[in-house]
Order: structure tokens, then sequence, then C-alpha cells
């Protein structure tokens, strides 16, 4: 293991070296008395910017990365930011930052080897996965959750027949396509109305509903367009009758006994345009039948997948019953009400299940998000009404600092607390629509 991150025994202050592979830190037992004594172990975290310093890569540096980067910089930790643009969010609060073409097996690989991170987190999808199964194999870095699982959930195709094939979960009815023709085929099959995807995007880009065959060609287009990664394939999925969808963050974190364990925050509920989130609160109000099934189709994915961390598992509802839709191995969109409703937002949460830190998963309030986005396209913008937004009752707001807007564009987002659910939407909703993207 890299030096300054070392396993220390309590008894005799012998370093052992925690295994890469193993999702548990080593545990030692001494015999004494006929009898054994599970010593817990513990880390030591250095000094950034030394060479006692323990260093995290972020691959992918958005307004979600840029939590994290901060939440782990809260404990001492040196981060190192990479995205394939200057100025990414996290880039501006990062010890160091780096623009590559994370896609590029080659530039990623010399960029791991040069700055020797201790740990690597893909914060986006787009990433040349199998440089970090190698990273991994040859014992360079630890990848958050786990290689497999950045690999497997980099593309809908992997996750979805790892869901319904292998661990026999309810989803959607599927198929995928790789021409035009393949992609009537499995309408025909499947039926109408359906949806469109890339096999690789994110946050709903590229996705369409399609009412009839006459609308099938457009939405092929728009999703080879849209992906992050052009494969020329795409995922149809037959449409659901649910009543809601949800984020169930799942967290996989050391607990108490020193194991790797399972901990859920409470249900997201959550507005999507487009397939893009615009609007999320927590709690999600669901039966307790609901809520058991969604933890359980929860807990088998990201046991499967391994490693540590938070998980964003989308699942659909409808009554009693829940069907899974999609997984990211990191912290998800919607998550970002965390920041108002939970004791430890689903940012630190990350930060310290990577480091093998106890969590908290509970809320303390009631609270909603709503987006805000930049209207426009133009370099530099500016934002009025920021003032007015805030003075909303018990609002806050979060501006992500992105160097270019887009019409469609995350470029903030709003949180507020409240006694209900129903509320805190309202207020959400009131304090962003204050926020005015101009032309600065």
């Amino acid at each position: 293991m890299n030096q300054g991150f070392f396993v220390y025994s309590h008894l005799y202050n012998i370093p052992l070296k925690p295994s890469l592979n193993n999702c548990t830190f080593q545990l030692n037992r001494y015999h004494t008395q006929q009898s054994y004594f599970l010593e817990y172990t513990r880390m030591k975290f250095g000094t950034p910017l030394t060479n006692t310093a323990t260093k995290v890569m972020l691959l992918g540096s958005g307004e979600l990365g840029k939590e994290v980067v901060i939440s782990l910089q809260r404990l001492g930790v040196e981060v190192i930011a990479v995205d394939r643009y200057a100025n990414a969010p996290a880039h501006q609060v990062a010890h160091r930052a780096h623009v590559i073409n994370m896609s590029n097996a080659d530039e990623l690989r010399a960029l791991i080897i040069a700055e020797k991170p201790h740990f690597i987190v893909p914060e986006i999808e787009a990433i040349a996965t199998q440089v970090l199964v190698d990273i991994e194999q040859e014992g360079i870095a630890e990848v958050i959750p786990t290689a497999r699982a950045v690999n497997l959930t980099m593309n809908r195709e992997g996750i979805r027949r790892l869901a319904a094939e292998e661990l026999q979960l309810p989803t959607s009815p599927y198929a995928f396509a790789e021409s035009l023709e393949q992609l009537q085929a499995a309408a025909d099959k499947i039926g109408f109305p359906c949806f469109i995807k890339p096999v690789m995007s994110s946050s709903g880009k590229g996705q369409s509903k399609v009412d009839n065959v006459a609308e099938l060609a457009a939405a092929w287009d728009y999703a080879l367009a849209s992906g992050r990664v052009n494969h020329g394939k795409v995922i149809l999925e037959g449409m659901i009758n649910f009543d809601f969808e949800i984020t169930l963050l799942t967290v996989r974190a050391v607990g108490a006994n020193g194991q790797v364990q399972t901990f859920f925050c409470d249900a997201i509920g959550h507005k999507q345009v487009a397939g893009d989130y615009v609007e999320s609160w927590q709690p999600q109000a669901m039966s307790e039948v609901a809520l058991a099934k969604a933890r359980d189709i929860a807990d088998k994915v990201t046991t499967n997948l391994g490693g540590r961390g938070i998980f964003g598992v989308e699942l659909f509802v409808k009554g009693d019953e829940v069907w899974f839709s999609e997984v990211s191995p990191r912290p998800h969109d919607t998550g970002l009400v965390t920041l108002a409703s939970q004791y430890q937002s689903e940012f630190e949460i990350h930060a310290r299940a990577i480091l093998g830190l106890p969590v908290n998963t509970a809320c303390h309030s009631v609270a909603a998000s709503a987006v805000i986005y930049g209207g426009l396209e133009a370099q530099g913008i500016a934002f009025e009404g920021v003032a007015e937004a805030l003075r909303v009752p018990n609002s806050d707001l979060r501006l992500f600092g992105k160097p270019e807007s887009f019409a469609k564009r995350r470029m903030g987002v709003v949180l507020c607390r409240a006694d209900n659910v129903d509320l805190a939407r309202e207020n959400a909703y009131e304090s962003a629509s204050r926020v005015k993207p101009n032309i600065g």
C-alpha cells in the first residue's frame, strides 16, 4: 500500500497491509489465555501535499464531484480532480486539476501512474474502464466501489443484464438494438409506448418517449448523437404503469463490527422532464411493503457490485410493487436534496465510506430541491435574483460555477426545508424561479 495509509494493531503497533480486493479492512486475532481478542484496525490520515497524504483521484469533476471533494478535504485528504474540460466545478476546489480525455486509455493510465492516488473515484460513465480494471489488479490503487462495478454500470446493458438475467430482479421489458431495423423489431415485440435511450449517457441525455413507429427513426438518431460514447447501440424499454419513481441511496460502508454492511437513506422522490431531474424531495411516502422490497432489490444489486461507497439505485413503484430501473455507483443528482435533509449528505457519506469511516444515513428534516437551468447558450454567465431566492423561508442555494451555459444545463440548485414535502417542493420551486441567468 502507498505510504501514509497503513493499518495498525491496537496492541502491538504492527503495520498490516489492507487488501485492495477485499472490501473489509484486515482484522488481527491474538491468542491470549485460550481466548481470541478481535482487534479493530485503524488508519492513519496524512497531511495533504506532503509525503504522508492520503490521495484520492476524482474522474469527472461536475457539481456532484465538487461536493465530494469538499467532504474529502474536510477529512484532510489530498484530492486530484480530472475532467475533459477546464475549470469544471470540482477543479475549482481540488488540490490539483487535470484536463484529459478520460475515455483514452493511454492518457488515463499515464495520469494515474504519475499521480499515484490511493483511491480512484469515478464520477461519470465515459471512462476507459479496462484501465481501472488493470490498475486495481496490479495493486496500484483501489477503485471505488470496485473496477468491476464501474465497468458493469458504465452502460445500461451491463447493469440491466446483471439485474434482470443474473439476479432475476423485476425490471421493465427491454431489448438492445444496433440498427434502426433491430430497433423496429424490438418495438414490434415490446409495443408502444416505449423509451429509447443510449446505452451510455447521464442525466437523461438522449432519452425519448416513443408513441408510434413513425417516431422511432428520430429517437434512434437522438440517442446515438447524445451518448457519452457512441457505441452504436441503444436500449428500448417498455413502459411500466407506475405511481412514482424513487432514488434509494444505498451505502456500503464499514459498520461497528468492522465488516462492510449495507445502509439505506430515506427514499427520495423526484420529477423528471425529458429524462432529466428537475425536482427531488425526501422522504418519499410509500408503503412499508414497497420500501422493504426496494431495499431488498438495492441490497442485492449493490452487494453483487461490491466495494465501499454510495450507490444511487433508481426504482419504479406502484402500490406494493417495485421494479429495478438503474444504478449508479456514486452520488446521485437527485440526492442533492440530502444537503438539506440529512445529518450527513450523500457526499459526506460517500467520502466516509471510501475511507472506511462510520456513516450516518438519518434525516433531520423534510426537504426538497429544484434545479436552476442555464436558460441560454453562453460562456461565463451571471445570475440575478440570488438575494430574492434566499428570502424564501428555510432556503439554501448552490451555484455550480460551470464555465459554459447551455439552455438545459444544470447550473445550480435550490434546497428548501419545510414541515411537509408539498410545502418544501413549493418553496424550492419558487426560490429557483427567482434566479435569472443572463449574459454577464
